[in-house]
């Protein structure tokens, strides 16, 4: 599940943050600022993680070239693989120092998908390519071991990333278990462990220079502290002891107030964080926008919208005072890196980011601002109450809440006659159904009233 959170200028696009679950925004892989594609530093990143795959594949085929060109493509296919697979699990760590690099941990989680799919594809080419040193090597026991946990490993991995890459089946519609998908995640450290035992113990051939593998081992032990870390440690190390103080039901969205035990979390508003409730037995971790601006007693919302079993399980499961953990903040949504003018759409559970900025709002603030909030039924609106206390703050702020049984669909018309500036003068921050988005722009594109800047998330870490 990712979330993205995309930023898009009239001559770029760029990317902002992503997160989460069946609420709009963990926003999000998302998922994940404001830095134009074009931009070196929003590169920064992806080039980061695919230089050293590049740069093993090349010392891999430069140290095996006398043993022919068989031989130095299928090392270096194996290296590139080994490198790709441990900065996998790094990323999977969610370093923090790392996310600002890949413009959000939306990005940084898409990087990172693609870092398992290539691993996968280069140990494919190192399987069928594999290096013949028979006649060159002495044969020992422990590397004949280190070869047979090299096939193990790599059958097991190529199950495992087919379950992670085809979570959901196409054509049938069959979607794999969450705690499946999530189990193949976690069990694929282990086998990239027998996959470094395999690379320090597999024979071969006596005088080539020590130095290549040196640096393969280096990235392995590092790939697999990663997953060490990810799984023993980041879980107490990372994760905040909440208490349930209130819980309130708005058709099919699940508001929570949460008390913090022992020390505070600090986020800024628009950011998320990994939710779970062990004590209830959602022990799963999942992502979900922080619909409150920080507070001086440290207690945050969460608005969650049940679109999904986990998520529909909750008011049937919490109760007030179930203890719960809170893991974050991450991303990078921010309207205050924003301009003068400002729109803010939101489509359904989409509000959550938004309701946070304008709790945020003081009277000092000196954007303007107008939110346009979309829901199906005005029953279904959440956090009215926010926004009017936002407008009786600062009068720079405005929002009107569209209900489509209502008022119909909104477009692009509506929009530019609701907005008391001129939208295209103004940045356009979205949160909500990608169709409500698309349509919007497309219309606004066709009424010559682009936004300066659009900036938006998804409903997934994809």
């Amino acid at each position: 599940m990712m979330i993205v959170a995309t930023a898009i200028t009239r001559d770029a696009t760029m990317t902002d943050t992503a997160h989460r679950d069946g609420n709009v925004s963990a926003p999000g892989l998302p998922t994940l600022p404001r830095l134009s594609l074009n931009s070196p530093l929003a590169l920064t990143g992806p080039v980061l993680v695919a230089l050293p795959c590049l740069l093993a594949a090349l010392f891999g085929m430069n140290t095996y070239a006398p043993y022919g060109a068989d031989a130095a493509f299928g090392i270096a296919v194996g290296a590139a693989a080994v490198v790709a697979m441990a900065q996998t699990l790094i990323l999977a760590a969610r370093p923090p120092l790392v996310e600002p690099l890949f413009g959000g941990l939306d990005r940084m989680y898409r990087v990172h998908k693609w870092l398992g799919i290539s691993a996968m594809v280069l140990m494919i080419l190192h399987q069928q390519i594999e290096p013949d040193f028979e006649r060159l090597v002495r044969e020992t026991s422990l590397g004949d071991l280190g070869e047979e946990a090299g096939e193990l490993a790599f059958n097991a991995l190529l199950a495992l990333v087919a379950v992670s890459w085809f979570r959901r089946l196409p054509f049938i519609g069959l979607e794999i278990p969450y705690q499946l998908w999530r189990f193949s995640h976690r069990f694929m450290g282990a086998l990239f462990a027998i996959v470094v035992f395999h690379q320090f113990f597999v024979d071969m051939p006596a005088g080539v220079d020590p130095t290549f593998m040196l640096v393969l081992n280096a990235f392995g032990i590092a790939g697999v502290v990663a997953w060490i870390f990810t799984e023993l440690l980041a879980p107490h190390l990372r994760r905040r002891d909440f208490t349930v103080s209130q819980i309130r039901q708005t058709g099919d969205t699940t508001t929570l107030t949460l008390r913090p035990e022992g020390r505070a979390m600090r986020w800024r508003p628009g950011q998320f964080a990994f939710f779970r409730a062990p004590e209830a037995g959602l022990s799963e971790p999942h992502p979900f926008t922080i619909a409150s601006a920080p507070r001086p007693d440290g207690t945050l919302t969460f608005s969650i919208r049940g679109l999904g079993g986990w998520t529909r399980s909750l008011p049937a499961i919490l109760r007030t005072g179930t203890r719960v953990q809170v893991e974050g903040p991450y991303g990078r949504f921010n309207f205050r890196k924003g301009g003068a003018r400002q729109i803010w759409l939101a489509g359904g559970i989409g509000i959550t980011p938004f309701l946070a900025w304008a709790e945020s709002l003081t009277e000092a603030e000196s954007r303007d601002i107008h939110l346009i909030y979309c829901v199906p039924t005005q029953d279904e609106a959440i956090g009215v109450e926010t926004l009017r206390a936002a407008v009786a703050r600062n009068p720079r702020f405005s929002f009107e809440v569209f209900v489509t049984a209502r008022d119909g669909r909104l477009t692009a018309e509506r929009l530019i006659s609701a907005t008391p500036f001129a939208v295209r003068q103004a940045d356009l921050w979205f949160c909500g159904p990608t169709g409500l988005k698309d349509g919007v722009l497309k219309g606004l594109k066709a009424q010559g009233q682009t936004p300066r800047r659009v900036r938006f998330e998804q409903f997934e870490f994809a």
